[in-house]
């Protein structure tokens, strides 16, 4: 079973390139960490709100990332963030079998 760390935060409109720059840094980061098995970075450029969804192998791994980047982030993001981060982790769920060819969507 596998945990998701969900951390958002906000920069303002505007700072693409800073929120990019701290994807970067934090994508280089997960690599080298304990339980990692990847992540997907998401933003809405105009309101500045961006975050991560990271996989882990354990609630344990996921944790312990959030308490030892903390540090990291408050260094990188000192200053232009819009307020403090939020940070959550859920367990994963994958169903056995779903077919995404079939989906269809009502309107």
């Amino acid at each position: 079973m596998y945990y998701t760390r969900l951390i958002t935060m906000n920069f303002g409109p505007g700072m693409r390139s800073a929120a990019e720059k701290v994807a970067d840094t934090f994508a280089a980061i997960y690599k080298t960490m304990k339980g990692f098995r990847g992540a997907t970075f998401f933003a809405d450029h105009e309101t500045g709100e961006c975050g991560a969804l990271t996989v882990w192998e354990s609630r344990e791994d996921a944790e312990a990332a959030t308490a030892s980047l903390w540090p990291k982030l408050q260094e990188i993001a000192h200053g232009m963030l819009k307020g403090p981060p939020t940070v959550r982790v859920f367990e994963l769920y994958e169903p056995k079998v779903y077919d995404y060819e079939h989906v269809t969507r009502e309107d």
